[in-house]
């Protein structure tokens, strides 16, 4: 409230009396030295939001440290007077208080202005002292709207006294900033620099690389509310309500100005190859301004290069220039004369000054550096300097150049206080060529294969060979699903063909139903003019001079076009083989239909005072607006089709209705969560809230029901999956849940806390309990209800030592599986899938050197989209395949994704011919080929003789043979897989699953052992000796190289 903000005021006036005490002492100094002529000056501030800027604001916040609005103040060499509110009295009492203590200096006299007093009486007074004078000091451009500034400047006018322009001299001595107004300046153009460097040339950046559609007005609106919220970029200390926009940041790329008066058009950014665009941005912290001027350029050719190094190089130049004692003409002129030298047709285009003093008014006239102004650069002065060149042409392409930075004068020249880069590097953007594509592709390659050889060496290191295998029992119980389910689905397709399918009935819109009503007396129809009948939602077009109706519906759009001195309508309509209109819309598809029918009327006043156009004009506005409602109307008619009426809810009006007390519902019944209570009647659930919403459920409408326990989460819930969707507010839904939470959600990582704190130990001990109660209410409800309902609401809890983790939707959550569902409720919106929809899951992505798969749910209703979670991890893929198998629940699995809205349109386009080849045997890794070159080997196992020694080396070479042959595609790999030292093998294994794995490991076992054996038989004629550990895979490489 106003006391509290005046209590604040007053420690801030305080807190600044030395700054007030020193700045009041240099005023009067400056004033002595330089307005000697000058023996009043006068200040009226009234409260006016259209004034930003203004010297009478600027010296007031200055002396201050605020701005008080409705205030006057006088200042003489001898008395300060000022004549403002109760309130703002009080807040300069203190100064009063020490300025009476210092010598030398004026005395404070503060009169008091009541509230409904116009301060007429004070003004009097004042006026009285000021007559005795011979001058006043005012500031001419200060233009205040209040009734009190009005006032007191007609009174000035009235005096027979000289008036003096005191702006040039009080913006001189404030220009020189002390230490606490150099701390404020570094801080905000620390922040502009960082607002630039980590938000604005990011999103110019995504902007460019997702080729989005932005407009200039848009982005600087983003600017402008990211500044205003205070979130980003702060620095430590900065009190983000200080903070605001110095001006409304301009961004360019089509039009180009180097005017602070410009403003961002509503022309989308241009990011196309050669062109530049412009930032002009500042902001305000504590009243002190800065800026910072930036151009990024999109792909610059080699000569835009150049041009902005030069940009760069003569704005470096300027602050070497700016040292002290330096006249401000001084530094515009040797700028021109650099420029003239490195790039003469330039100044044809240089802008008038290139830069301004700056400070608590963002723009100081004063202190502009032009080529006229002879004042002089003192240490401590802070100045906005902004360089650019417009005007300059690429490839026929018009762009514009321009750099800019808040600075600060010191002993060698300007230190720039606005860090942020400006090397051409920083502020470009260089699209990829394809050799830098190709060189990075390479790259990854390389790094593919280095992980790809470490992780499948993790993988084969935690298996052991000797454990027991449950994968072949799998797999023989998933070779059986694939039978029976392609038989079923056979089966549930010739059911469909041979059914009766009663077709959907389309509706043809009729504009009139009979002749009486149509308006054929209307005076537009007997003027064949255009007539929009909105009742009948029809369009009246005269053809061939008979007024011909038709429907909004048949009217694809409508556009209106001016050339010249006419106006032109043109009509565009629904004819049968476009997407919008179907064929079956339409009785007779074959007739000849018209679909364009266009209008011109002349814009010129007739005799009788008309306009012919206005017409036409009326004409497309109404047509507009009946189109809007009957689209919104269909789209709602759409949307209610699935939707039902439950029937009525059968209250049980006995007292012990099974109940819980403090639920929250999702979807929430209005804009916030409201708490409530959960109640089960003789049909149905009713949940009332303390406002009054009520949601029934009834029992017949629920195709599944879960409770979710609060073990290991912060949520106890009861979870409703319906048959068919019902409207909660405006909205239609198929998930309903009632929840509490249990425990903080959120905790506080700054509290620090002992290990044994015994109010932490409390506070466990009281929320295991909580847990404990209220996971007795909910399973004593649950009870409650399923003998209420008598068997038809039978609660599902999951089971969460099978759940995996897995992203659904947008974010990472666990999944876990019920009797009959696998769900996710905690998260909002919840996934949840009925196993008995579903025909088959593809797992996708499964590689060894990936650690994450997806998951995709193919449903037995093939028109159906499928569901899809991803970024399942790799340690959860046996466990899945093991639930799935449980279930009776065919599974694939594959190393690629699929483009599955294209594999379900082939189907369902020719089921017959599907299954026909197969059906989902294509899904199936194991190919019947596979299937006989295991049979093949295990037969050449079992014929193998101690004697052929020689057979086993024609077997290794075919071997090595059908390796070479698989591996030919991508030699690196191979390389890179023949020179790893832990059993990396081919490139194949990568494809391979366990069973294959443990085979042929099974096989060189036995090899190696028969090496062994022959090696020990006095019979063998040679001896071979067994490769060295670790070595096999570089024999199996040298074989290869042989065979090349």
């Amino acid at each position: 409230n106003t006391t509290n903000l005046l209590h604040l005021l007053s420690r801030m006036a305080l807190a600044d009396k030395a700054a007030f005490g020193r700045r009041i002492e240099r005023l009067y100094t400056y004033w002595k030295d330089n307005l000697a002529h000058m023996d009043s000056l006068s200040i009226a501030v009234t409260n006016d939001d259209d004034v930003t800027y203004s010297k009478g604001i600027s010296l007031m916040i200055w002396l201050l440290g605020y701005e008080l609005r409705d205030t006057i103040m006088l200042f003489s060499m001898d008395d300060i007077f000022v004549i403002s509110s109760k309130k703002k009295t009080d807040f300069l009492r203190p100064l009063r208080d020490m300025l009476a203590k210092k010598e030398n200096m004026p005395k404070m006299t503060l009169l008091t202005r009541m509230k409904g007093d116009s301060g007429a009486d004070h003004m009097k007074t004042v006026i009285e002292k000021v007559k005795a004078l011979k001058s006043v000091g005012h500031f001419p451009k200060d233009h205040f709207k209040g009734e009190l500034a009005k006032q007191w400047n007609a009174k000035l006018k009235e005096l027979e006294i000289d008036q003096v322009d005191a702006t040039a001299h009080i913006a001189l001595c404030l220009a020189v900033k002390d230490e606490q107004e150099l701390s404020h300046l570094n801080k905000v153009a620390q922040y502009t620099s960082d607002i630039f460097s980590k938000y604005l040339r990011n999103e110019l950046m995504n902007i460019v690389d997702e080729e989005k559609k932005v407009k200039h007005v848009k982005m600087s609106n983003n600017i402008e509310n990211l500044v205003a919220e205070g979130k980003k970029c702060l620095l430590p200390g900065m009190d983000k309500d200080s903070v605001e926009v110095a001006y409304t940041p301009i961004i360019q790329s089509r039009k180009f100005s180097l005017k602070f008066s410009a403003s961002s058009d509503e022309e989308k950014i241009d990011y196309a190859n050669r062109s530049s665009v412009t930032v002009l941005f500042g902001t305000r912290y504590k009243s002190y301004c800065s800026n910072i001027s930036r151009t990024v350029l999109v792909e610059p050719a080699e000569k835009q290069q150049k041009n902005y190094e030069l940009l760069l190089e003569i704005v470096e130049k300027v602050y070497s220039i700016m040292t002290e004692n330096t006249k401000l003409s001084t530094v515009y002129n040797k700028c021109a004369e650099f420029v003239k030298e490195k790039r003469p047709e330039w100044l044809n285009n240089f802008p008038k000054n290139i830069g301004f003093g700056t400070g608590i008014e963002f723009r100081e006239p004063s202190l502009l550096i032009g080529p006229k102004n002879d004042n002089v650069l003192k240490k401590n002065m802070v100045f906005i300097i902004q360089i650019g060149v417009v005007g300059l042409k690429e490839d026929e392409k018009e762009y514009a150049l321009m750099l800019g930075d808040t600075v600060v004068i010191g002993d060698t020249g300007a230190s720039v206080l606005t860090p942020s880069k400006k090397k051409i590097r920083s502020v470009s953007i260089f699209l990829k060529g394809e050799g830098d594509a190709e060189e990075e592709e390479e790259e990854e390659n390389i790094m593919e294969n280095i992980t790809r050889q470490s992780r499948r060496t993790a993988v084969i290191d935690n298996k052991l060979r000797h454990e027991p295998l449950s994968d072949d029992k799998r797999k023989e119980h998933q070779r059986k699903l694939v039978e029976k389910l392609n038989q079923e689905a056979r089966d549930r397709l010739s059911a469909k063909k041979n059914g009766y399918t009663e077709k959907k009935k389309v509706q043809t819109s009729v504009a009139f139903k009979n002749l009486q009503s149509f308006p054929s007396n209307d005076p537009d129809i007997r003027n064949l003019k255009i007539m929009v009948d909105k009742k009948h939602e029809s369009v009246i077009i005269p053809i061939f001079g008979i007024p011909t109706p038709f429907h909004i519906s048949t009217i694809k759009n409508v556009s209106k076009s001016e050339e010249g001195d006419y106006v032109y309508l043109r009509t565009n309509l629904n004819v049968p083989g476009t997407q919008v209109a179907k064929d079956e819309h339409y009785s007779n598809p074959e007739a000849t239909f018209m679909k364009e029918i266009t209008f011109r009327s002349n814009m010129r006043k007739t005799l009788a005072g008309e306009v012919p156009a206005m017409h036409l004009n009326n004409a497309f506005r109404i047509i507009k607006e009946v189109q809007k409602k009957f689209k919104q109307y269909e789209n709602e008619k759409k949307e209610m089709e699935d939707v039902i009426e439950q029937e009525t809810l059968k209250i049980t009006q006995t007292k012990g209705v099974p109940r819980l007390k403090d639920l929250y519902c999702r979807p929430n019944l209005s804009t916030r969560r409201v708490i409530g209570t959960l109640e089960a009647h003789s049909n149905g659930f009713r949940f009332h809230n303390t406002h009054g919403g009520n949601v029934d459920v009834i029992y017949s409408t629920i195709r599944h029901a879960f409770f979710q326990p609060c073990d290991k989460e912060m949520l106890i819930m009861l979870h409703f999956y319906l048959k068919h969707p019902i409207m909660i507010g405006k909205k239609k839904t198929y998930h309903i849940c009632f929840y509490t939470e249990v425990g903080e959600i959120m905790t506080d990582l700054g509290k620090s806390s002992h290990m044994y704190d015994r109010d932490d130990i409390e506070a466990e001990h009281a929320e295991r309990e909580m847990r404990q109660k209220l996971k007795g209410a909910f399973k004593n409800f649950i009870e409650k209800v399923e003998a209420l309902s008598k068997g038809k609401v039978e609660f599902d809890t999951p089971f969460r030592e099978l759940g995996f983790f897995g992203v659904p939707f947008r974010s990472s959550c666990m999944l876990q599986p019920t009797t009959h569902c696998l769900i996710n409720v905690i998260e909002w919106p919840p996934f949840v899938i009925a196993l008995e929809e579903v025909e088959l899951i593809h797992f996708e992505r499964v590689q060894f050197q990936l650690k994450n798969f997806d998951m995709v749910f193919i449903f037995k209703n093939y028109s159906r989209k499928i569901e899809m979670i991803n970024s399942i991890p790799m340690s959860s893929l046996d466990a899945i395949k093991e639930w799935l198998n449980s279930c009776d629940l065919k599974y694939t699995e594959g190393a690629i994704s699929l483009n599955w809205p294209k594999i379900m349109k082939t189907i369902n386009d020719n089921p017959d011919n599907f299954f026909e080849d197969g059906g989902w045997k294509f899904l199936d890794p194991d190919s019947e080929e596979e299937g006989e070159g295991e049979d093949s080997d295990a037969a050449g196992d079992e014929n193998w003789g101690p004697g052929e020694v020689n057979s086993d080396e024609e077997e290794g070479s075919e071997e090595s043979d059908s390796d070479e042959e698989y591996n030919s595609e991508d030699s690196s790999a191979a390389a890179a897989s023949a020179g790893s030292s832990s059993g990396s093998g081919s490139s194949e294994e990568s494809g391979k699953d366990w069973s294959d794995l443990e085979e042929e490991a099974r096989r060189d076992d036995q090899r190696r052992l028969r090496e062994e054996r022959e090696d020990d038989s006095p019979k063998k004629k040679r001896k071979i000796a067994p490769p060295p550990p670790g070595k096999s895979s570089s024999k199996s490489s040298s074989k290869k190289k042989k065979r090349r």
